[in-house]
Order: structure tokens, then C-alpha cells, then sequence
């Protein structure tokens, strides 16, 4: 619903003016701006933990989040807002990430928590939830996808550029809705702890992938996938 034409109410075209009018109305609703999405996985985390609070990083996932931080602070970017889940793993790796891109103000949301966004295709026998965590965690995700992943507003006047962190089932199911891929297969996909993704949203709704899962400026020793 963010095409021009939906944006306006058709029945009220004045039918004096004619084209004219509506090709007008057309423009006020056109994008003009590109959205710059760089989706970071967090960095690696204490698995034992039971609880959310008790998944903290590992030294070495606080290493990681170092990495991507001087990463995301060479590319000389200005980035307009950092938004991270409310998970424990992925809010100490935004804080650390932050210390390198001052004055970028953080958000935190419970959208962006990991879950189970949809069955995957083909089934894998690791990793079996039960059914209702994929209608509760993929509705939410869903709205997540819905949220975030869209072209500039028509007021928004210049590129922005927006980090997004959160975990690797989020980041796989928002890459396969924004390239308009078989959700489904997003199990097929892996992500580097500390990894960045990006997305690139055309004013006209376009979607290219520029990056999905970079490590490179991580030392091979510091690559983890858990």
C-alpha cells in the first residue's frame, strides 16, 4: 500500500483538470529518497544461559561486536538511528556497536526478537518447534517486515541509512519477504555472528541485496556462527 496510486482517493479527481490534477496528486505521493537497511546479527552469546538475561555476550562475542562497530564507523556513513531487539545478546552487542557511531540514537523493540517465523522448506530434523511458536513468533516477525522494510516516506527528502539488531532466523525471513523469495527457505541461509546485511530500498519499492552475512573484516580466528 505504498504505491502513489493507492495513496490517493481516486473518486475525488477533479474532472476539470483531469490528468493534469492526478499526475500532481501522483507526485506529492512519490518517494524520492533510498533507504540504506544494514541488518546486523548480534555477536556471539553464552548458550548455557536459561534465561534471556542470563545469554549474555561471550569476550569473544564482545570482540566481534568491536569489529562490526569500527566496520560500520570506516564506511564514513551518517547513520540516522540504530533499532535492536529487546534480547539481552542483541542489546549489549548495539551498545557496543554504539560506542563507535556517537550520537546515533538507539531504539529497542519486541519485534525484533528471535523466534520461528515460518516452517521451513525442506524441513531440517535439528530443529523441530512446536507448531503455535511459528503462528505466534511468525506473526510478529511478520509485522517486523511490515514495520521496517519499506520504501522512504514521500516527505523524507534524503537517503538514510538505519542498523537493525537482531538475530539470524529474523534477519534470513526479512531478506527472503524483501526479495520477494519463498520465505520458506530462509533456513537455507547462514549468518556470522557480528555480520552485516544490506538491503538497499529504491524509491520506486526495488529491493537489492548488496550484502548478506559479511564478515570479511573479521580476523578468521573471530568468525563464529553459534
Amino acid at each position: 500500500r505504498r504505491e502513489p496510486l493507492s495513496l490517493i482517493n481516486l473518486k475525488k479527481k477533479n474532472e476539470e483538470t483531469g490528468e493534469e490534477e492526478l499526475a500532481s496528486r501522483l507526485g506529492h505521493c512519490k518517494a524520492k529518497a533510498t533507504r540504506h537497511i544494514f541488518l546486523i546479527r548480534h555477536s556471539q552469546y553464552n548458550l548455557d544461559g536459561r534465561a534471556d538475561k542470563d545469554r549474555t555476550l561471550t569476550p569473544l562475542g564482545r570482540e566481534q561486536a568491536e569489529l562490526t562497530g569500527q566496520r560500520l564507523a570506516s564506511l564514513g556513513l551518517k547513520f540516522d538511528q540504530i533499532i535492536h531487539s529487546s534480547m539481552t545478546r542483541a542489546t549489549e552487542t548495539t551498545e557496543i556497536i554504539s560506542k563507535h557511531l556517537p550520537g546515533v540514537k538507539k531504539i529497542s523493540t519486541d519485534l525484533l526478537r528471535e523466534g520461528a517465523p515460518i516452517e521451513p522448506d525442506p524441513p531440517v530434523s535439528h530443529w523441530k518447534p512446536e507448531a503455535v511458536q511459528y503462528y505466534e513468533d511468525g506473526a510478529r516477525i511478520e509485522a517486523a517486515f511490515r514495520n521496517f522494510i519499506h520504501r522512504a516516506d514521500a516527505k523524507q527528502e534524503e537517503d538514510s541509512y538505519e542498523i537493525f539488531v537482531c538475530h539470524a532466523n529474523v534477519i534470513r525471513y526479512i531478506v527472503c519477504r524483501a526479495l520477494q523469495f519463498p520465505p520458506e527457505g530462509w533456513l537455507r541461509m547462514s549468518l556470522n555472528n557480528g555480520s552485516i546485511t544490506h538491503l538497499v530500498i529504491r524509491p520506486n519499492g526495488r529491493v537489492a541485496l548488496r550484502t548478506l552475512g559479511d564478515t570479511g573484516f573479521m580476523p578468521p580466528e573471530k568468525i563464529t556462527r553459534t
